[in-house]
């Protein structure tokens, strides 16, 4: 009797566990389901803090001025612009005298004027992973990273995708861009740098994004290409991470079906935003390539990275060698080419660098740094100090 009711439980628990997925999955099929799913951004994880008060962040008292900036479709997006901390030190008592707070008019400010009126200021353009704000988890220390290189001219523009935070609007793969790229345009109109002085910085989904704003300026009738692009955690593009891709490394959403081929295709048809980097990163490095353009990518992976798996980096990076080479080089040799120049630094992981008469590809797999950890992180401030100091080697 007690088999019989143990096999009864056991078979309703596996009716309901299959029914729930099947409930996911066409939820899936949704374009709202699917958006809240791949962007998160309802989810906060500022803990109650008001966005307003940098302060309660950790930061000196205006050291980041909040304020918006416009889109090219009239949205609005929430901004942060960070000083570096010996920049501020020097200027601490104007800075001080201001208030604080969010800022109507942020080209009034005092740390406005001291990003737009320096001709060796540099600024890092900040674009964050899915879920949160400009200050959640460890976006903040990654601000501090990212400027701790040289913490008298490093600037930091952190800002929120349309939909998250207090930026209006929903999240879509074309508002994403658009956004982005109304940021970069300010960041060269309004502050007046040029993009020699500008890195560009993606964390995750962020690093589509980065991807998608570096071809469309190198695109353009007159390329604009910028000082590098740093790239942590990306992926090849949405239909592949979602193949693999488990929540914590454990509860698996897609993957499962991955297993049955021809279901997986069809479920395939329905991603709205593909977010395909492997072809953007191609494509942004031969283009460089063709137009004799100077650029940098770094790409930045943790081996115990539970969300993407590190292996997409290896792979992004095969591409943008492929897409560099000109010698009719093909992409097993290229693999077996990197396997032979990689650097193995033991516990501290790996390197491999690509050169061409006109560009610096570089892969960084470390052993540890999980998904978000690895932005605090010395190799990020390494990595900023290296693009910036091979654009410009006068600029110390």
């Amino acid at each position: 009797m007690w088999l019989y009711t143990l096999v009864k439980y056991a078979s309703l628990a596996a009716t309901l566990v299959a029914g729930s997925y099947a409930c996911l999955l066409i939820l899936l099929t949704t374009a709202t389901f699917q958006g809240h799913v791949v962007y998160l951004h309802k989810i906060q994880v500022t803990w109650f803090k008001d966005l307003n008060t940098p302060e309660s962040f950790g930061f000196l008292r205006n050291q980041v001025t909040p304020f918006t900036i416009e889109t090219s479709e009239g949205g609005k997006l929430y901004a942060w612009h960070l000083l570096p901390t010996e920049l501020y030190r020097q200027h601490e008592s104007q800075l001080i005298a201001e208030p604080s707070g969010f800022s109507t008019d942020c080209t009034s400010r005092v740390a406005f004027k001291l990003l737009r009126h320096d001709p060796d200021a540099r600024l890092v353009i900040h674009m964050h992973g899915a879920a949160g704000t400009v200050g959640s988890g460890y976006r903040v220390p990654n601000y501090c990273a990212l400027s701790a290189g040289e913490p008298r001219k490093i600037h930091v523009l952190a800002f929120d995708y349309r939909g998250f935070g207090h930026s209006s609007g929903i999240p879509s793969e074309h508002g994403l861009i658009l956004d982005a790229i109304s940021v970069v345009e300010w960041a060269i109109s309004t502050a007046g740098l040029p993009p020699s002085r500008i890195l560009i910085f993606g964390q995750s989904i962020g690093t589509a994004v980065t991807l998608a704003v570096l071809e469309h300026f190198a695109l353009e009738s007159r390329p604009v290409v910028f000082a590098g692009a740093i790239l942590v955690a990306p992926f090849v593009d949405v239909a592949t991470l979602v193949a693999t891709y488990s929540i914590a490394g454990v509860v698996p959403i897609l993957s499962p079906l991955a297993r049955f081929p021809r279901a997986f295709a069809y479920l395939k048809t329905f991603i709205r935003d593909k977010w395909s980097s492997q072809e953007r990163i191609t494509r942004y490095v031969r283009a460089n390539e063709q137009n004799n353009e100077k650029y940098q990518v770094t790409l930045i992976h943790a081996q115990d990275d539970w969300d993407i798996p590190w292996q997409h980096t290896e792979t992004l990076f095969q591409l943008a060698v492929e897409a560099a080479t000109t010698d009719g080089v093909s992409r097993d040799d290229c693999f077996e080419r990197n396997v032979t120049s990689k650097v193995d630094l033991g516990a501290a992981g790996s390197v491999v660098e690509q050169r061409t008469e006109n560009g610096i590809i570089r892969e960084e797999i470390l052993r540890t740094g999980l998904h978000d950890v690895i932005m605090g992180n010395p190799v990020i401030s390494l990595a900023v100090m290296r693009i910036f100091a091979a654009a410009d080697p006068s600029w110390n």
